[in-house]
């Protein structure tokens, strides 16, 4: 295995550090970590104060200073929208420019469409990560050229499906997550909820229905939308739902191993849900909603799934994910959810395609 050079694309908006903003961000924490450890060396472009710990160069999130004439101006988008546009912008064209002689392989992970539609300009591989369900900005910056020469990967065989109308081909390379770190617990009576506290993740459907089963439900992460965390979510709160906070990474692992299974409710169709992965590292069985991607992930040794937002028939299967064996909940994630097996198989893609 030869060692590479690889420019990692981030998020320009969220630090690259813990307590992760959400899935995307602990993805890319642990591949480019795990890329080092391979030996391979890695430059992270991510939003400022992302984690020293990574050993990689965090370029720079240019700011762009505008004329008052400009701000007043129609056209003038919101300025987060902006920001990301012009960091963005600067980063491919610093690629374009000598990216060939800096690196073999750039891998975007990030949502942003610049990198796709400026990939034409680059001479080195671009890979970019379809993480979500089809956005118009970014099938738009696909179909800039009309052969697109970005090689794509979707995070699960959901996500590649999704975007087969666009993406016909997307190698699935399924996000994973470092099975060292993310222990067994030993379990518990009450259950646990993790994730962005924000509708299209759905706690308030896992406290009706913890609450429905009469288990004692632990909600974490962070409350990125803090009306609907306020209207929905902090009213259903008491003694047996309690939200713990936006936890990092040893704190979520003590909340799910402590756990007798894990609750999974989104409202959409998730392309992966790194939640999933992460319980059952822990040995914590799931119970969840029958949307995305959950299928691909659980087995019926490790988890239950019911029927979208039906939450008195997630309630009745609570029960019954509680007495599924931890160990093979541990088993499924070491087999299929593990973060070598991600970093090999994007290792294996960067050789093959930078040769």
């Amino acid at each position: 295995m030869r060692r590479l050079r690889v420019a990692l694309i981030a998020s320009a908006r969220f630090p690259i550090a813990e307590p992760f903003a959400g899935g995307l961000e602990a993805h890319t924490w642990g591949l480019a970590r795990a890329l080092h450890r391979r030996g391979h060396h890695v430059e992270l472009f991510a939003a400022p104060g992302s984690d020293p710990v990574l050993r990689a160069r965090e370029l720079p999130v240019r700011t762009v200073e505008l004329s008052a004439a400009a701000r007043s101006d129609s056209s003038m988008p919101s300025g987060t929208w902006l920001q990301e546009h012009h960091a963005y912008l600067g980063l491919m064209l610093d690629l374009a420019r000598d990216g060939d002689q800096r690196f073999d392989v750039v891998h975007n992970n990030c949502l942003h469409y610049l990198p796709v539609a400026m990939a034409p300009a680059l001479r080195v591989p671009v890979v970019t990560t379809l993480h979500t369900p089809p956005t118009p900005w970014l099938e738009s910056a696909i179909q800039t050229h009309e052969d697109c020469p970005v090689i794509f990967t979707a995070v699960s065989e959901f996500a590649a499906s999704a975007w087969k109308a666009t993406v016909p081909i997307a190698r699935v390379v399924r996000n994973g997550i470092d099975t060292g770190c993310w222990r067994p617990g030993r379990g518990g009576v009450g259950l646990a909820w993790s994730g962005r506290l924000v509708p299209e993740k759905g706690p308030h459907l896992a406290i009706e229905a913890a609450r429905i089963a009469g288990v004692p439900l632990k909600l974490a992460g962070a409350v990125a939308d803090p009306a609907y965390f306020e209207e929905q979510v902090a009213p259903l709160l008491g003694n047996d739902a309690q939200y713990v906070g936006h936890l990092d990474r040893r704190g979520l692992a003590e909340l799910l191993g402590a756990a007798g299974a894990a609750l999974v409710t989104p409202t959409w169709d998730e392309p992966y849900g790194l939640v999933v992965a992460e319980a059952l590292a822990c040995g914590t069985p799931v119970c969840g909603f029958d949307r995305g991607a959950l299928a691909e992930i659980l087995t019926p040794d490790c988890g239950l799934r019911a029927p979208p937002e039906d939450v008195a028939g997630l309630a009745r299967l609570i029960p019954s994910a509680m007495r599924l064996d931890r160990r093979a909940a541990r088993r499924r994630a070491e087999q299929f959810c593990s973060l070598d097996r991600t970093a090999d198989a994007y290792t294996a893609l960067y050789e093959e395609i930078s040769k």
